[in-house]
């Protein structure tokens, strides 16, 4: 099976964008990336038909980056308390943009437009690479980070699989500090689905801030959990210390199939998130757990990372659909 890439031309907030549709001849597998509103993976489906992903019914009209397809968080996921931290001996102050209007949330690179550097299919895959460098695409934000960044995403579509494979390197001659998440909502399609994961503790939370320690779950996904009794908000953390690819949360959708996140071992966190009315769930892949810049300045390992000048790392996530 060939896979190509298609552009098209489309109108979602009064505003057209280029949007490069992924897709096999027959149109059985296909996904769609919005370059322009942060490289947003924003739809998936896959035979059946079976559209995958959630997309609020408020697109067109209101496409607000963060609330629908897959959102990538960097460089930072999540919360930052407060928008504060310290580093390298200077105080910092983000916007205050989160939901409850206290913190700063899910970085600056979900909000943006990204560059498109490439695309490309061959027998197996078709995709899209794109790249956001802050210093030529988002200049303002220079001054509320350590250092400039760079990441370039290669979003990749498959028979039955999508990946995500992220290189984050360190373009500056100051230290790069960074987390790196993807905040996919998943569709729900009824109470009888099922979600699931192999993780044995989660962040103790208040106001959804980690306090520093780490808890039984207040929901354990060990158990598969229907989507009716599945309220969540939780960082779910300890995976066995994974070496290789692993498999981090499932969802099932019964008589049909399942979604499994599969992660390359630097995700050593996720998020599980219902969102509010929307029948969606977020499986949501952290390189490290929330607001942990301030968690490592106390010493705590949260999975902060750093990053010499020059220096790279590379990530991976594909969600495979099993049948």
């Amino acid at each position: 099976m060939s896979f190509m890439v298609l552009s098209e031309d489309r109108i979602a907030g009064n505003t057209v964008h280029k949007v490069l549709k992924l897709s096999d001849p027959a149109g059985l597998h296909w996904a769609e990336v919005w370059p322009s509103l942060g490289c947003n993976c924003l739809r998936w489906s896959v035979p059946g038909p079976l559209e995958l992903l959630y997309v609020t019914p408020e697109w067109e009209n209101n496409p607000v980056p963060t609330r629908s397809g897959v959102p990538v968080l960097f460089p930072f996921p999540n919360r930052i308390r407060d928008g504060r931290f310290a580093w390298a001996g200077r105080e910092y102050q983000l916007p205050i943009n989160g939901p409850d209007g206290r913190h700063a949330i899910h970085g600056f690179a979900c909000r943006k437009p990204w560059r498109v550097l490439e695309t490309g299919s061959d027998g197996t895959w078709g995709w899209v690479t794109a790249e956001f460098h802050g210093s030529i695409d988002a200049p303002e934000s220079l001054a509320l980070w350590p250092a400039d960044y760079r990441i370039r995403l290669t979003i990749a579509l498959g028979v039955d699989q999508l990946s995500f494979t992220a290189r984050i390197d360190n373009p500056d001659t100051k230290a790069l500090p960074f987390g790196l998440g993807y905040h996919p909502y998943f569709a729900f399609p009824c109470d009888e689905c099922l979600v699931s994961s192999p993780a044995q503790s989660t962040w103790e939370l208040i106001e959804n801030v980690p306090t520093g320690g780490r808890v039984p779950p207040r929901i354990d996904l060990r158990e598969p959990t229907r989507f009716a009794e599945a309220q969540l908000d939780d960082v779910y953390t300890d995976f066995s210390s994974p070496t290789q690819v692993y498999r981090q949360g499932r969802i099932e959708y019964p008589g049909v199939g399942a979604v499994e996140v599969w992660v390359s071992p630097g995700f050593r966190e996720m998020v599980a998130f219902t969102p509010p009315h929307r029948r969606a769930v977020c499986l949501e892949p952290y390189t490290c757990t929330t607001d942990a810049i301030n968690l490592q300045m106390r010493g705590i390992d949260a999975g902060w990372r750093v990053l010499a000048p020059g220096e790279a790392v590379t990530e991976s996530v594909t969600y495979r659909f099993v049948r």
